[in-house]
């Protein structure tokens, strides 16, 4: 029996970078992010790990929690 690994976003990964670094900078936990937005753990989680991606209402949520554009969020330069 093989096992399958879950499949990571790589095309997603300046997301996972940042949303890693703004929470360590902000001295918050993965769940205290999760409470902030209204969302569980694991689903906050798995954005971080490159497992699913943000809906856009998380998106917006994700740019005014850390006072951030969204083109930051997921590693555009902005101009």
């Amino acid at each position: 029996m093989s096992s399958m690994k879950k499949e990571f976003l790589p095309e997603y990964k300046a997301l996972q970078d940042n949303l890693y670094e703004l929470r360590i900078q902000n001295g918050w936990t993965q769940s205290d992010v999760a409470i902030k937005l209204g969302i569980s753990y694991q689903s906050y989680q798995a954005y971080e790990r490159g497992l699913a991606v943000p809906t856009l209402q998380n998106f917006i949520k994700l740019a005014n929690l850390y006072d951030v554009s969204l083109d930051f969020l997921v590693g555009k330069k902005e101009y």
